[in-house]
Order: structure tokens, then C-alpha cells, then sequence
């Protein structure tokens, strides 16, 4: 089983619910899938990590093969090639390294080569497998390393997603049974809830909502989960001691009791609705 979390927007709190909901389970794989910024780590502190790099492959021309046919242009979807100065040139940002190019070229002349993209760290927090995925700095999608640490779900397993709703965010939804919808209860939080909601529901995803940081009910928020028939998995109050915790890097599922018991009781709402 693969439980999802996910967040409008950044800081909505998406790592903390994931990392509390590992922690809550024990046995469990945790898949920090935020490639960018992954910070799941500073929280379990894994160790016994294993490191692999994670890449990409690109196309090469060979020039004296090369007839200028333009087949390969041509056949790119993604618009990655140009023909510029009697020769193909590849936008390595949009290559999706589909391989096309080099299906379609009469003469040969195409060939790959592996770029290196970005790493996979795979330790352990006790029973948790905790599962990092860390793109090079500069690099334009986080896609490909996302989709090497997605390979690591084994048994339940905690996917701790990009903020937002753009190609990564969808990447890491794709094959999970489960969306957690962090929000916290501002304009601002729940504008972008509303989109990462909108692609769930685009993909036909079983979703809840933790609404994290609240202080009072924010009623846009809750009309559009009754609107919605959104259940509202829990509601996490503003705490300055918790928020201590977190500056820590402490798991509050392991250091305050009623957070693990709010996070095991999220776990069985879950399994409740599959």
C-alpha cells in the first residue's frame, strides 16, 4: 500500500505529516520523493546508507553519419532537437530520453550516453527504510530520480511528495492508493490546496485532509470539504511546543503520545477507506 502526501503549497507542514505517519506505522518504507529539497532525513537520521547515482540517458550525433534528414527533429515530441548549424542539437531540460530519435534515424547515426542527474541514499531509522531521492543542483526534472526511488516501495509505503501540482508532483501520485491532502487553513493554503486536490481527483485517487497549524476554523476550507465529501482525517492545532520539536529535527510521533496516537489514528481512518 502506498499512502501519498501532498501539499499545496511549501511549509504547509506535508513532510511532518509524512515522517509522523512512518514513524506512527514502524515497519514501514519511507520515500522522500521532494528531490529538490528533501528533508526527511534530518528527521530520521538513517543509518547504514547506501548511495547510488541516478541517470539519465541523452543522444549523441555522430557527424560524419549524419545526412541532414531531419528525421529525428521531426519525430520529437517534446521539441528537444533543433537543427542548427548542419547539425542536431538536444535541449538536454526537455529530453524525456524516449529514445525515438535514434528508433528513427536512417542513417545511425544516433547513439546515448548516461548523464549523471542526481542520487539515491537508502539507510534505516529503526524499522523504517528510509528512501532519499537528491537531484544534481542545476538540473531542469527531478523526474528521473523520483522514478528510481519509487522502485524502492516495498510493503506500506509513505511517499513524501513535491509541493504543488506540477510533472513531479503527478510522477510520484501515479501508482499510489492513497492522498493525504496537507493544508493549512489561509487563503493563500487553501487557493493551492485546491489544485493539488484537482489533480488527485484527476487521477482518481481516495484522498483525506489533515489541516495542520489550525487556530480556528477557516470556513472556505471547511465548506469545500463538505462541498467535496473530503474527510478530514485530523486537525492538527498550532502548538509552540510541537514547533520546538520540529526545530529539533524530533519526530514528534516518538517523543509526545498523543501525536503518535493521533498519527496511528490517521493510519486506521486510511485503511478504513480502502
Amino acid at each position: 500500500m502506498r499512502i501519498a502526501c501532498l501539499s499545496g503549497k511549501g511549509g504547509a507542514g506535508k513532510t511532518f505529516v509524512a515522517v509522523n505517519l512512518a514513524a506512527a506505522a514502524g515497519n514501514c518504507t519511507y520515500i522522500d520523493c521532494d528531490v529538490e529539497e528533501p528533508n526527511g532525513q534530518l528527521f530520521f537520521k538513517p543509518e547504514g546508507i547506501r548511495t547510488s547515482v541516478v541517470s539519465t540517458r541523452l543522444p549523441t550525433f555522430d557527424a560524419a553519419k549524419c545526412s541532414g534528414c531531419k528525421e529525428c527533429v521531426n519525430a520529437c515530441r517534446f521539441h528537444a532537437l533543433m537543427y542548427i548549424m548542419e547539425k542536431p542539437v538536444v535541449f538536454s531540460e526537455v529530453c524525456h530520453s524516449c529514445g525515438l530519435c535514434q528508433m528513427v534515424c536512417p542513417a545511425g547515426a544516433v547513439s546515448e550516453t548516461e548523464k549523471a542527474v542526481g542520487v539515491l541514499e537508502i539507510g534505516y531509522h529503526g524499522g523504517i527504510r528510509v528512501v532519499t531521492g537528491i537531484l544534481n543542483p542545476g538540473e531542469a526534472s527531478g523526474v528521473p530520480v523520483i522514478r528510481q526511488a519509487l522502485k524502492q516501495a516495498e510493503g506500506l509505503t509513505i511517499l513524501d511528495c513535491p509541493p504543488g501540482s506540477a510533472c513531479s508532483v503527478m510522477e510520484s501520485i501515479m501508482d499510489s492508493d492513497y492522498c493525504v491532502l496537507v493544508v493549512e487553513p489561509t487563503a493563500f493554503g487553501f487557493h493551492n490546496f485546491k489544485m493539488v486536490w484537482e489533480l488527485a481527483t484527476l487521477l482518481r485517487k481516495p484522498c483525506g485532509v489533515v489541516i495542520n497549524k489550525q487556530t480556528e476554523d477557516y470556513e472556505p476550507l471547511e465548506h469545500f470539504c463538505r462541498n467535496k465529501g473530503l474527510s478530514v482525517l485530523a486537525r492538527i492545532p498550532y502548538d509552540p511546543t510541537l514547533a520546538k520539536h520540529l526545530a529539533n529535527n524530533e519526530i514528534a510521533a516518538e517523543c509526545i503520545g498523543e501525536q503518535k496516537g493521533l498519527f496511528e489514528a490517521i493510519l486506521q481512518k486510511i485503511g478504513g477507506c480502502l
